[in-house]
C-alpha cells in the first residue's frame, strides 16, 4: 500500500468517525441542553427476532427450505450460505422490512447476524436480488412441499377434521412483471396469489402465485387435488373439507370427491334464474313478513340442485335477508346433508371470514404483495419468504403466547409489542452477549418465553 493510499484510507476512517459522532440538538429538557449523537454501535431495534430464531430451531422451516435449493456458486467466493440468505430475508420481513433494499442498511444488525448464524456483514441488496432470481421451477415446487410438510408436522396426532380455507387476493404491479395481467375487477395489472389456510387453527398450508386473473375451477381443482392427495397419505382417516366463496365452487372437485371417503366441500355458488326459482317461496315469505312487521327478516332454506354439467344433485342452501336496504339473497353448495341449513350457513360457512383476516396479516402487515422482481419465479420465492415469516410469527403467537392477550392479536401488534425491542448485541470471542432493557413493555413475557425455550432445548 503506497503513501497516498494510506492517507486516503486514514481520511475515510476519520470521516466515518466524525459521521458517527456528529452532534445534533433537541429542545431543552428542564433547562438542560439535549444532545443527540449516532455513536452507539451494535444496537438493534428488533430483539424479538431472537424468539423467532428459537421457533425456527424447533420447526426447521428455513433449514428445510434451504435444502431445496441447489447452490451452483463457486464455494471459494461464497460469503453467505443459502440458509443465511433465507434467514436474513425472512427475519427482516418478520420485523417489517419488506424490501431487498433494506438489506443494505441492516447488514451489520447484531440480532439479524445471530438469526442468520453469521458474524461477518450480512448480504447486500445486489446479493439478495441475485439470490431471489436464481431458483428453478422444480426448486420452488419442493419449497411448496416444505410448507405442507411443516403443516403436517405441526400436529402431534392425526386431526379428526381440517378445513382448507381457500381465497385469492390481488397483488398490484407497477412494472413489467412476467404474467402480470390486467384484472377488470381491480382495474389494474396484478398477480392473484392463492392462499390456503387451515380454517380451525389459522395455520398456513400453501401460497401459490398465479397470473392476474380469477382462478379457473379446473386450475384450482388441480392444485387442491394434489394437496389433498398428499395430506391423505399422512392422514388416512382425517375429514378434509374445502371451504371458499363461489370462485371455488368447482364441478371438477364435486365430481372427483363424489366417491372419496371423508372429503367434503362447502362453497358459495353464484345465483342464477334456476336457483332463484327454487328459492322463490322463501323470498316471497320473507318479503311479506318484512312488509307486515317492518323488522329485518332472515330466512334459510335448503333444496337439491343439479347444474347441467354436474354428475349428481348437490345440496344448496339459500339465505334470504330483507331489510330497509332491500332483499339480499345468497347461496352456498355443500356435500354435507346432516346439519341444519341455518347452522351450516352461520356457524360453518360464515367462519371462512377468518381467512380474510389471515390474508390481511399476510398481505397488509407482512407486506407480501411486494412483487418487485420482473421474473414470475422470483416473485413466487418472495411470496414463500413472506409465508415463512407468517408461519414463524403464527407459531410464536399460537404456541408460545398461548394464554396471553397476544394469542388473538394481529401480526402488526406482535411486531410492535414483541419484536420491536431495543437490544444490544456483543459478539465476543467466546460468547454472544445479548443485553435487553431493564424495563420494557413485554419484559415479563420475554422472561416466560426464554424459560420455555430453555426447557425445549434440554
Amino acid at each position: 500500500m503506497n503513501k497516498s493510499t494510506k492517507i486516503i484510507d486514514r481520511n475515510v476512517k476519520k470521516s466515518k468517525k466524525n459521521q458517527i459522532t456528529t452532534l445534533f440538538n433537541l429542545s431543552d429538557f428542564n433547562k438542560k441542553k439535549v444532545e443527540v449523537r449516532f455513536n452507539r454501535e451494535m444496537v438493534s431495534n428488533d430483539g424479538g427476532l431472537l424468539l423467532l430464531r428459537e421457533i425456527e430451531n424447533q420447526i426447521g422451516l428455513i433449514k428445510n427450505m434451504a435444502s431445496c435449493i441447489l447452490d451452483t456458486r463457486h464455494q471459494s467466493y461464497v460469503d453467505h450460505s443459502i440458509e443465511s440468505l433465507l434467514s436474513q430475508r425472512i427475519m427482516q420481513i418478520a420485523a417489517g422490512y419488506e424490501d431487498a433494499n433494506d438489506c443494505n442498511t441492516l447488514r451489520n444488525d447484531g440480532v439479524l447476524k445471530v438469526c442468520a448464524q453469521q458474524e461477518s456483514a450480512l448480504a447486500s441488496q445486489p446479493t439478495m436480488s441475485r439470490f431471489e432470481n436464481q431458483l428453478s421451477k422444480k426448486e420452488l415446487y419442493n419449497i411448496a412441499k416444505v410448507f405442507i410438510d411443516n403443516f403436517i408436522a405441526s400436529y402431534l396426532v392425526q386431526p379428526e377434521v381440517i378445513i382448507l380455507d381457500c381465497d385469492d387476493t390481488d397483488a398490484i404491479l407497477y412494472g413489467q412483471q412476467e404474467l402480470g395481467l390486467f384484472n377488470s375487477y381491480y382495474d389494474d395489472y396484478c398477480y392473484m396469489p392463492l392462499h390456503i389456510y387451515e380454517g380451525l387453527s389459522g395455520k398456513l398450508i400453501a401460497t401459490i402465485l398465479k397470473p392476474g386473473r380469477r382462478s379457473k375451477s379446473a386450475n384450482v381443482f388441480a392444485i387442491l387435488k394434489r394437496i389433498i392427495q398428499y395430506l391423505r397419505k399422512h392422514w388416512p382417516d382425517t375429514i378434509i373439507m374445502l371451504r371458499g366463496d363461489s370462485h371455488f365452487c368447482s364441478q371438477e372437485f364435486m365430481d372427483w370427491s363424489l366417491n372419496k371417503k371423508n372429503i367434503e366441500f362447502l362453497t358459495g355458488i353464484a345465483g342464477n334464474s334456476v336457483l332463484k326459482k327454487c328459492a322463490q317461496i322463501t323470498i316471497d315469505s320473507a318479503e311479506r313478513e318484512y312488509k307486515a312487521t317492518g323488522k329485518p327478516v332472515k330466512r334459510y332454506h335448503s333444496f337439491e340442485y343439479k347444474a347441467g354439467t354436474w354428475k349428481q344433485n348437490q345440496r344448496v342452501i339459500v339465505k334470504v335477508e330483507v331489510t330497509n336496504l332491500g332483499t339480499n339473497v345468497r347461496y352456498i353448495a355443500s356435500s354435507i346433508r346432516c346439519i341444519r341449513a341455518k347452522v351450516l350457513y352461520e356457524n360453518a360457512y360464515c367462519a371462512r371470514g377468518a381467512a380474510e383476516l389471515r390474508i390481511k396479516d399476510h398481505k397488509t402487515y407482512l407486506l407480501s404483495d411486494r412483487m418487485s422482481c420482473s421474473s414470475f419465479f422470483a416473485n413466487q420465492l418472495r411470496l414463500f419468504m413472506h409465508s415463512a415469516a407468517y408461519v414463524l410469527i403464527h407459531t410464536l403467537q399460537k404456541e408460545v403466547l398461548k394464554g396471553t392477550a397476544f394469542v388473538n392479536a394481529t401480526m402488526k401488534t406482535i411486531q410492535l409489542k414483541i419484536i420491536k425491542v431495543a437490544t444490544h448485541v456483543k459478539i465476543l470471542k467466546s460468547k454472544v452477549l445479548i443485553e435487553l432493557p431493564v424495563e420494557f413493555y413485554s419484559k415479563w413475557l420475554y422472561e416466560k418465553m426464554l424459560l420455555m425455550f430453555n426447557q425445549l432445548r434440554t
